[in-house]
């Protein structure tokens, strides 16, 4: 059954976009780029409940809005109001009481309004100064009743309209992370390899003069699987890793342990900067599913700074959006 109502769906939304007036969504987006106030969002129920969710969009992308219950509004939160703002009012059929009653309030208060509807010809969307029709050929509900299909293409119209603005107006990952401070979503955006390296006392350094069996207490005292080598200066020259001690024991035997960690480290290493995003990192750092990188030397200005280990993204959760 569920599999059937999958396939219901997919039908329904494909009419409603096959439906849908392209050129007054356009019409309305730029009603909205020329807004001086405020996009004010309403309705009642259903519709509400996702009414108030594109409001929550809109506010995090940068664009100035509110959700506003029509309740409240008739009972003093009309005063929000002004004649530079928009009111879209959302409802299925266009006939909630509730809306038409609020309607002329918003017109006297000046602001233009857009009614959402998805019925034409209704009462709100020939009320309101504008209005979108949102084609609905049936509800998912078997009775043809539940808000259903038509909530969904609620919330595509909204947060893309979000989205578009967002957009047009160039709103940068910079100011969406300062929207979004704490959470997954502003770990992500916000979250800096300098912010989860090893540093200091931490890193796992030598010099490429130390001998193998000179460095193999710092190796294991670290534990993180590699040593950093450096120059007085603290340049990177290359690193050290568990699997050049294996392959060097392997090949030399008891004498490579005599060798100069110049002559068994790997002298081509990737490095990250401490200013790029952890995310980021973390894709570079899984950028070959065939040798996947489990430790970053972190270098700015030519001098180590820091160690990244995919051990610390993984505590920090930045895997949850991979």
């Amino acid at each position: 059954m569920l599999v059937q109502l999958f396939n219901d769906q997919r039908q329904y939304i494909n009419a409603f976009f096959d439906a849908l007036d392209l050129a007054q969504t356009e019409r309305i987006l730029q009603q909205c780029l020329a807004c001086k106030g405020s996009l004010i969002v309403t309705g009642v129920g259903k519709s509400g409940r996702i009414a108030e969710k594109i409001a929550a969009t809109l506010i995090s992308t940068g664009t100035s809005a509110r959700f506003l219950s029509p309740g409240d509004a008739l009972h003093g939160d009309i005063g929000c109001l002004s004649r530079q703002d928009i009111v879209f009012l959302f409802s299925k059929s266009g006939e909630s009481k509730e809306l038409l009653e609020l309607l002329p309030y918003a017109q006297k208060k000046g602001a233009r309004t857009i009614a959402v509807v998805s019925r034409e010809g209704s009462q709100l969307a020939k009320s309101c100064d504008m209005s979108i029709v949102l084609p609905v050929v049936q509800e998912l509900c078997p009775y043809n009743l539940v808000p259903t299909t038509s909530a969904i293409v609620q919330l595509i119209f909204g947060d893309s309209l979000a989205v578009a603005l967002m957009r047009s107006k160039q709103f940068s990952v910079d100011e969406l992370a300062l929207n979004h401070p704490a959470g997954l979503l502003g770990r992500k955006i916000t979250l800096k390899v300098a912010d989860v390296m090893l540093s200091g006392a931490d890193i796992p350094l030598c010099t490429s003069k130390s001998s193998l069996i000179d460095i193999l207490h710092e190796l294991s005292a670290k534990r993180c699987g590699c040593l950093l080598v450096v120059d007085d200066g603290l340049r990177l020259q290359g690193i050290f890793t568990d699997g050049d001690l294996r392959r060097s024991l392997e090949k030399r035997g008891q004498s490579a342990l005599e060798q100069p960690i110049s002559d068994l480290m790997t002298r081509q290493a990737k490095t990250i900067a401490p200013d790029v995003l952890a995310w980021d990192a973390m894709k570079l750092m899984e950028e070959d599913p065939s040798r996947l990188i489990t430790v970053l030397p972190v270098v700015e200005q030519g001098r180590v700074v820091g160690l990244l280990r995919m051990h610390d993204i993984l505590q920090v959760n930045l895997k949850t959006f991979s």
